[in-house]
């Protein structure tokens, strides 16, 4: 039975976030008018953020990328009257339209006009070669496409049929819009977000639109935007990380800085132009400025920077100490998935007493760790991650989902606590390997090889053995051709982690194959 003390408790808390982020305050009355009007018109949908915004802050910037700058009152318009020239082509509630964009204002007006039409959403990555381009399209039943004029190349394997519209020709259909409001669909649509597929298939996860704003308080208790921030989002919007990040801000009615292409020094020349507030990115982008000669980081003025929001890939310890040294206390670390959202967040705080940490659990979020049969995992031991709260994703969109456990998700994971209630994330499930007896999780010795000074990246796999059963293989990029051999990489991990860690193999790489978000493709890396 549901405590009513507690439920008061966490009203008044939730309350208390939204108010020190910005999104609840007094409002003049022709503003709350808006905005209720706002909501009756598109309902608790991804539709109704630009109209929310232009009720609040109508000549504030809502997004600005290489074509310029655009007010929450301009999107508004922009993107209904997309909606109503895509419902033109014949795109309705019953559509489901694919969307292989770059980060630009295109990307955005499309989401938002079709969450408008009420069509489901189908996230492509960027990074899809043209077979896989159309088996993800004809598998997830998608009915037309928008994209970027460089990808007309790859939809030559689409179904003669599917309807083409070309992101460049958005304003024309903008300035050629019939009408001035699309018609209502019957049913809000779905945003369908494809899984990384560094190992297998990409899978379409689908989640129904939120009922309340829990998933939200519980994000912004930790990782704190406000209402007026100039937010980068450098991480691709097509992943959830991205995606997410850019809903909530426009929630806040902040503004989108967008970029087609990360480039660290463009980032930090944009920080100091912008005085960019936040920036959302994946590890390696970091990863990739702390990369810059010291006399180009320094060019800049980055003290406008509060937030720095990471997901999407491991974020080793070292990097954001070095970071965070240089770049003052900014660094927020989500660990979750696509299929649970998130399962707990760092803040520096907990970055700077335990380097590596995944953190805590937000308020409403459940993390236990169980054992190979499903039962808690004894104190100060590994176990299995699985994760509950209002966020969970739905089931695949062809079928089946992750293990639940007593309303808890597997997130695919391995973990332990430390003694002070925080997560670390040992390596995935299929990851960890045995060899000589010995359970090895590649992620630890990955992390250490990265706090050599003369490694810029690495990645570590198992791989068969015929004495061992398996062993490690590593893959490092140097910072310079010259700066170590295999030998003394392999002195160096022996000298900190127990000899059967010790990689058998170290294989050098000018760089690693990673996704856009960061991950190592790992069937990618040469055998």
């Amino acid at each position: 039975m549901p405590n009513p003390l507690q439920a008061v408790c966490d009203a008044a808390w939730g309350a208390k976030v939204l108010v020190s982020a910005g999104l609840l305050r007094p409002y003049w009355p022709n503003q709350a008018l808006a905005m209720a009007s706002a909501i009756r018109k598109y309902g608790v949908s991804p539709a109704v953020g630009f109209a929310l915004g232009a009720a609040r802050a109508p000549d504030r910037a809502a997004v600005i990328d290489e074509s310029g700058s655009l007010t929450y009152a301009e999107m508004e318009a922009r993107t209904n009257a997309l909606a109503a020239s895509l419902a033109g082509l014949g795109f309705t509630d019953a559509s489901r339209v694919g969307l292989l964009c770059r980060n630009h204002r295109g990307f955005v007006e499309a989401t938002f006009a079709l969450a408008v039409l009420g069509c489901d959403a189908l996230y492509l990555n960027t990074g899809f070669a043209a077979p896989q381009l159309a088996d993800v399209m004809a598998r997830e039943g998608a009915t037309a496409i928008i994209l970027d004029e460089d990808f007309l190349p790859l939809a030559g394997e689409l179904d003669p049929g599917i309807p083409r519209v070309v992101a460049a020709t958005i304003d024309e259909l903008i300035k050629s819009a019939a009408r001035a409001n699309p018609p209502r669909p019957t049913s809000p649509g779905r945003q369908i977000i494809l899984t990384s597929g560094t190992t297998g298939i990409p899978k379409g996860a689908q989640r129904d639109r939120p009922t309340s704003l829990t998933p939200l308080v519980a994000f912004l208790s930790k990782i704190p935007y406000r209402a007026g921030d100039v937010t980068y989002i450098a991480a691709p919007m097509f992943h959830s990380w991205g995606l997410g990040n850019a809903a909530i801000n426009v929630a806040l009615a902040n503004t989108l800085v967008l970029r087609r292409r990360f480039d660290p020094e463009a980032t930090l020349k944009l920080i100091d132009e912008q005085r960019v507030t936040a920036l959302v990115a994946v590890p390696v982008m970091i990863q990739r400025i702390m990369a810059l000669p010291e006399t180009v980081r320094r060019r800049y003025d980055t003290s406008s920077l509060r937030v720095v929001a990471l997901s999407g890939s491991a974020l080793p310890g070292e990097l954001a100490t070095r970071f965070m040294d240089e770049f003052g206390d900014v660094i927020y670390n989500l660990y979750g998935s696509t299929e649970v959202a998130f399962a707990s967040i760092a803040t520096p705080a907990d970055l700077r007493a335990a380097p590596g940490t995944a953190g805590r659990p937000p308020r409403g979020t459940q993390v236990r760790l169980l054992d190979a049969e499903g039962k808690p995992a004894p104190d100060g031991q590994p176990g299995r991650i699985f994760v509950g709260n209002t966020a969970l994703f739905e089931g695949y969109t062809g079928g089946g989902g992750k293990q639940v456990v007593e309303g808890l998700m597997a997130t695919g994971d391995t973990g332990h606590f430390d003694d002070e209630g925080r997560l670390f994330v040992d390596g995935r499930d299929d990851d960890m390997i045995v060899s000589g007896g010995e359970n090895v999780f590649p992620r630890e010795v990955e992390h250490l090889l990265m706090e050599h000074p003369a490694v810029a990246d690495a990645a570590v796999v198992g791989v068969p053995d015929e004495e061992f059963g398996q062993r490690l293989r590593a893959y490092v990029v140097l910072r310079t051709s010259d700066a170590a051999t295999p030998r003394e990489l392999q002195d160096y991990v022996q000298a900190h982690l127990a000899r059967y860690k010790v990689p058998r193999e170290v294989i050098f790489l000018p760089e690693l194959p990673r996704n856009p978000t960061g991950k190592v493709v790992t069937r990618d890396l040469p055998s």
